[in-house]
């Protein structure tokens, strides 16, 4: 079966490398910089993020991180005309802890544009979901006023994984580690924020939601060995589409329900996530 995610990576270094000729790093770090500086002027530290997604999913009675997303690698397009001005406030109104917005353009039809679109018209935190293997884009990630970014485990190596977790957070943004597999595990460093399973394979693209199920209680036991100063928010991603599950999976120790299909399949995403959450 063809490795989509080798696919992904490979067109994502290329990607990274052209945008890095259009604006250079130091361009984005000193872009960074001036935000974190206005961010201390206003009594905030810079490297503390500006809206905690561990933090409002802690809070949340449903755990609901609402994804925005116009098209995926093996079903095509979802909702090619998707407004980053309309569905995340929509999300917000319907109770969302959190939002995930897309940002790959050649596989996910995302861009940077709808995260800057998006911020200033929501107040809960925003992920920006992408596939992460350079600083580079974790810049990116703050200068357009993301809250969080996914580091994948698939994509990266331990190390890496590691390095990228620090600079994101010298940056002020929080990390949600995703892992597929239990050999993953030892991807968790006592600086995770969040873990999440991801209930698609990344290399064919298959959903199974039992996967969270079956990685659950190793995962608990990984992170019960580590000595954190708080323990890292748990997340399950992918394939979920009933209250029912979201109860099962909230007793098998998750707290963070990452769903963007489910909504954005149907005319009215923010009505949609309204009647799921009514029937947690």
């Amino acid at each position: 079966m063809k490795d989509i995610l080798s696919e992904i990576i490979a067109h994502k270094r290329i990607e990274i490398e052209q945008q890095k000729q259009a604006v250079s790093l130091s361009q984005l770090q000193e872009q960074a910089a001036v935000m974190m500086q206005e961010a201390v002027g206003t009594g905030a530290s810079g490297t503390t993020p500006v809206r905690s997604m561990k933090r409002a999913l802690v809070s949340s009675s449903s755990g609901i991180i609402a994804e925005f997303k116009r098209r995926s690698p093996s079903k095509g397009w979802i909702k090619e005309n998707a407004q980053a001005n309309l569905i995340p406030p929509a999300y917000e109104t319907a109770g969302a802890s959190a939002l995930s917005i897309l940002t790959d353009e050649k596989f996910f039809g995302g861009n940077l544009r709808d995260i800057r679109t998006a911020r200033p018209l929501v107040n809960i935190p925003i992920l920006r979901k992408d596939f992460i293997i350079d600083k580079y884009q974790l810049l990116q990630a703050r200068i357009v006023g993301a809250d969080a970014v996914l580091l994948i485990a698939a994509c990266l190596t331990p190390d890496e994984c590691h390095t990228l977790t620090m600079q994101a957070h010298e940056l002020g943004l929080e990390v949600l580690l995703e892992v597929h597999s239990t050999s993953e595990l030892s991807y968790i460093y006592k600086e995770t924020d969040m873990v999440g399973v991801n209930n698609r394979n990344l290399g064919s693209f298959v959903t199974d939601i039992e996967n969270s199920f079956r990685i659950a209680e190793k995962l608990k036991n990984a992170v019960a060995e580590i000595d954190f100063q708080t323990p890292p928010l748990l997340v399950s991603e992918s394939g979920i589409s009933h209250p029912e599950t979201i109860r099962e999976l909230r007793s098998a120790g998750f707290r963070g329900f990452l769903m963007g299909e489910t909504f954005m399949r149907t005319d009215d995403p923010g009505s949609t996530l309204e009647e799921l959450i009514h029937g947690i």
